[in-house]
């Protein structure tokens, strides 16, 4: 069978990207596009998604370190863990894990915003940017704020950002100093 053929035109910095992943990928630019072309027509329905969001879940869901869980089995741990007699014991460990992962992420992670970005591709809130110093989360249910709260603390406390957080009932609302 005889292949179909093409002819296209491309800018310069499209010729540059197409160059560097020839060379990089060793394959003919008659095969990059092919795939090129495969690969948009399978993951095309990511194109109206959050790329940022996106990249954090297939970063964090490819190093094994994290799982999906449902929202109900979410809430009902939190449920449990308020009712529970050690609960204490519960938020000490979150503290610890929550400076553990400021320790792992603060080279990448620089920034409140890009916290917050990177929570809301978790699903813990929907992030609202009311100003570049000042931020609304607005939570899922009302049981996840403790947990939010003290993970962010934590945080942005070790990479050296001063915050100021006020409670409604289903909101965070942050205000960098």
């Amino acid at each position: 069978m005889n292949p179909n053929r093409i002819t296209i035109a491309i800018d310069d910095p499209t010729v540059n990207l197409l160059e560097d992943m020839v060379k990089e990928m060793n394959i003919s630019q008659s095969e990059l596009v092919r795939r090129s072309i495969r690969f948009y027509y399978e993951y095309s329905d990511l194109l109206d998604k959050d790329k940022e969001m996106v990249k954090n879940q297939i970063e964090m869901m490819s190093s094994n370190e994290h799982v999906i869980l449902d929202v109900d089995h979410w809430l009902l741990f939190l449920k449990f863990i308020e009712d529970h007699p050690n609960k204490a014991e519960f938020w000490n460990q979150h503290k610890k894990i929550a400076l553990s992962h400021a320790e792992q992420l603060s080279d990448k992670i620089k920034t409140a915003k890009d916290l917050f970005k990177r929570l809301e591709s978790c699903g813990f809130f929907k992030l609202v940017e009311n100003s570049n110093k000042e931020f609304t989360l607005v939570l899922f249910s009302e049981l996840s704020k403790n947990f939010v709260k003290m993970f962010i603390e934590t945080f942005l406390d070790y990479i050296g950002l001063k915050i100021e957080i006020k409670e409604d009932i289903g909101k965070l609302r942050i205000k960098i100093k």
